[in-house]
């Protein structure tokens, strides 16, 4: 038998392996003339206790009352939010709502260079199409598909010859434009506002590595792609064709592996002022065990701006082919399509809505992502609590950005 004092809960064994058989039971107490006291069997029902209105009665050990109180979460404080987003891990709505949000609120900072930016991209893609891109020859309808396809591949191969200017100002302005949003939305995170100049002085001294890295991962896409599509160059004719249509998938699936592998290299770099190398590196760690996650996301926002863009980009293709109908006049004729001013000018002011919106979206999500993966990962909703100055959570440090 258990000797320490206490108490036993309801309805539980005795214990020591007894029956209960030795526990002394009440007896009931005799009538004056010494037997029992005989009860009728008539005897009024047994009572039944109500509650008092807005009460329950406690549940009975091992028996379920029904549903639990409605917050039952006692004890849990809700995260700190100090910015853009609350500083726990974070699911996909949160990642894009606070990527829309800090657009939303540091407006100014955010359109001021991202205009920019967009309007650099545009200026060189119109000069580069009006001047540089050659006319496409018109395909024959006698030729065979695999001759078209030669000839499509050919095309598109001096399409980008052409467009290879352009293509390097708009990747050297989109470097510049993500270093800058990086800035802005590391400080959103801690709800702190930045202005341009601070934060192009924060972001200038790793603008050379940031530009090597975006340089050596376009070099890798690059080559991936060269070595999936030579041997079907090589090989030509329709055998080519084909193993150009199967390797270049292989390569494609591999490129998209390595792109989202190391995606989160840039805010690596720029946040905890790393080598190129050693941001990849930091981003093959952060992305390992969650490849189809961050994969998702990134898809996912790829299409709702792909989406926007149409949004935007239609009516001005629209108003464009009303004012320079030549060009849509041509492609209505299968000749090769030659678009004037009017209609380069016009898409250009809607490529520059487009970019000037999308760029800073695009920066956010990836930035939110790195930052999602330190607070899964390393706890840095901490570090980031303490740099905000909000109680309880130690002294602030003295760097006040989100790698620090």
């Amino acid at each position: 038998m258990n000797d320490t004092p206490g108490w036993t809960s309801p309805g539980s064994a005795p214990s020591d392996g007894q029956d209960g058989s030795g526990i002394p039971r009440p007896t009931t107490p005799a009538d004056a003339n010494g037997s029992a006291p005989q009860w009728s069997k008539d005897q009024p029902p047994a009572g039944r206790w109500t509650p008092p209105t807005g009460q329950t009665p406690p549940p009975a050990p091992g028996r379920n009352w029904g549903a639990p109180p409605p917050n039952t979460n006692w004890g849990k404080p809700p995260a700190a939010k100090p910015g853009v987003i609350p500083l726990r891990p974070l699911g996909m709505g949160e990642i894009l709502d606070g990527s829309v949000k800090t657009l939303r609120t540091y407006w100014r900072t955010v359109l001021s260079f991202s205009v920019m930016v967009a309007v650099i991209s545009q200026i060189a893609n119109i000069l580069a199409e009006r001047y540089l891109v050659p006319k496409t020859p018109a395909i024959s309808p006698d030729a065979t598909p695999a001759e078209q396809l030669e000839q499509s591949l050919q095309s598109a191969q001096n399409s980008m010859i052409g467009l290879g200017p352009a293509l390097l100002v708009t990747l050297m302005a989109s470097v510049v434009c993500a270093a800058l949003l990086t800035v802005v939305i590391s400080r959103a995170v801690l709800g702190r506002p930045v202005s341009l100049g601070e934060a192009w002085r924060e972001a200038r001294p790793r603008l050379l590595q940031l530009i090597g890295l975006t340089l050596l991962m376009a070099a890798l896409s690059a080559g991936i792609m060269l070595v999936g599509l030579l041997p079907g160059l090589l090989i030509g004719g329709a055998p080519g064709v084909a193993l150009i249509m199967l390797l270049g998938l292989g390569a494609t699936a591999a490129m998209i592996w390595l792109v989202i592998r190391f995606s989160l290299a840039s805010p690596a770099l720029m946040l905890e002022r790393q080598g190129v190398m050693t941001s990849l590196k930091r981003s093959a760690k952060l992305v390992q065990g969650s490849w189809w996650r961050i994969f998702g996301i990134t898809v996912l926002t790829q299409l709702l701006i792909f989406v926007f863009a149409m949004i935007i980009a239609i009516p001005f293709a629209i108003v464009a082919i009303a004012v320079d109908g030549d060009g849509f006049s041509g492609l209505l004729t299968g000749a090769s399509p030659s678009f004037g001013w009017p209609f380069l000018i016009i898409t250009g002011i809607g490529g520059v809505l487009t970019s000037a919106v999308t760029y800073p979206i695009s920066a956010g999500v990836t930035v939110l992502l790195y930052v999602d993966q330190r607070i899964r990962r390393e706890a840095l909703d901490l570090e980031l609590a303490r740099a905000a100055g909000l109680p309880g959570y130690g002294p602030t440090p003295g760097d006040d950005t989100v790698g620090g």
